[in-house]
């Protein structure tokens, strides 16, 4: 028994990171890409948690050397750095606290249909559970939310990966789409849907929270960094068979249309398919990976805005202070984005999700430069955890694709 508490308090940051990552983007976006592109598209699934497991470890390899977090080393290069990423921080807060309030409300409703419309019902669970996320995180505590998250991971994965593995899908299509790079061409929409995709999967900004979550673990040094590599790559292969479960069951099942429906006619669809046990067992997956990404989102972004507003009102990142979770900016924050971004409920629920994703994805060029620069040099991190030259090829290649996608669908 203490051999498996151990090892799961290991990979416990981990198994937040995954829970906070495959949520509502994972889902939806992938659901909806499964739908448009088929499984052709299985690649951009494991080469974007591919690229979000490099961008984690870059952060924790920063952080275990030089004892700041990432964010702390990358406003450390001026104020009109800080004052750039508070504004995208603003924006980003808003699109994924509604997202995730929409997606949470959806699956509810899907569960437990109360309401004639299923609009309705994504409003007024969306509320309900936004609430339920701040209140959990208030009174519960780090120890509380790391359990409730172990729990809804343990359901989302085991119950969607079965889902797809029932849905028995051409092994060689499946084959052909993880390993033969393709975008499909669907009314022009193949390159968005495939960006949104990659930006989704595993998370974009919450990327920065696994820096406060290895601190509550009490991983302060160097010596902790291959801990970390180790939990990072559960967390990433357990994103990247999500995603690849939930682009073939999108495409498996064909579900029509979109907008709040979306969850209920999947499951349906998936009734038909699977029978009435196979339709709840991916109700109950759909609502853990959901509720858990609002969850992780509700109590690791305020460390965010907490740590960039101490730096903003010390003008130094040294002499900023230790981000608290009882402390007021973090506190403002949270109730912030529990209740703001309600008024985001009332927009579509396709248009939503893919908007909150590709908003997403364009944090991944920012952090490749931030991490080109910052371990890049042995002068700030220390010439044995400076970026080994694959590393950096592959953090150029991240920018230059995102950059390149970005500029060609402009």
């Amino acid at each position: 028994m203490s051999t498996n508490s151990s090892f799961l308090k290991k990979i416990g940051p981990g198994i937040l990171v995954a829970a906070t990552g495959v949520g509502a983007g994972d889902l939806a976006t992938a659901a909806f890409t499964g739908t448009k592109l088929g499984v052709a598209i299985l690649w951009a699934v494991v080469l974007g948690a591919f690229i979000k497991f490099v961008l984690n470890e870059g952060l924790a390899r920063w952080q275990l050397a030089t004892g700041s977090t990432l964010l702390e080393g990358a406003m450390g290069l001026g104020r009109v750095a800080q004052y750039v990423f508070l504004v995208y921080l603003l924006a980003w807060s808003f699109m994924v606290a509604a997202a995730l309030m929409s997606a949470s409300g959806v699956a509810a409703h899907a569960i437990l249909p109360l309401f004639e419309s299923a609009a309705t019902g994504k409003i007024v669970y969306g509320i309900i559970l936004s609430i339920l996320g701040l209140i959990l995180v208030r009174i519960g505590g780090f120890r509380l939310f790391e359990r409730v998250m172990s729990v809804c991971i343990g359901l989302m994965f085991v119950t969607v990966v079965i889902t797809a593995i029932l849905l028995k899908p051409s092994l060689g299509a499946l084959i052909q789409g993880l390993v033969w790079p393709s975008i499909p061409d669907i009314d022009g929409a193949g390159l968005a849907w495939t960006i949104a995709l990659m930006g989704g999967v595993g998370g974009t900004v919450t990327i920065l929270c696994y820096g406060y979550w290895i601190r509550e673990e009490g991983r302060l040094g160097d010596a902790d960094l291959s801990v970390c590599r180790i939990d990072l790559g559960i967390a990433y292969a357990m994103t990247a068979l999500f995603g690849v479960a939930m682009v073939i069951i999108g495409s498996t099942v064909q579900v029509d249309g979109g907008g709040a429906k979306l969850v209920i006619t999947l499951a349906g669809r998936l009734g038909e398919e699977l029978g009435v046990v196979g339709k709840w067992a991916f109700l109950v997956g759909a609502f853990g990976a959901i509720f858990s990404s609002l969850l992780g989102v509700w109590q690791a972004v305020p460390y965010l805005f907490a740590d960039l507003w101490g730096m903003i009102r010390k003008g130094e990142t040294g002499d900023a202070p230790a981000v608290s979770t009882d402390s007021a900016p973090y506190r403002w924050y949270l109730y912030g984005m529990a209740f703001v971004p309600m008024v985001g409920l009332w927009v579509g629920f396709a248009v939503m999700q893919k908007t909150y994703a590709i908003v997403g994805a364009l944090f991944m060029p920012m952090l490749a430069i931030v991490l080109l620069s910052l371990n890049g040099r042995a002068s700030r991190i220390g010439e044995r955890y400076r970026n080994h030259p694959i590393t950096s090829v592959f953090l150029i290649a991240v920018l230059l694709f995102f950059v390149t996608a970005g500029w060609l669908k402009l």
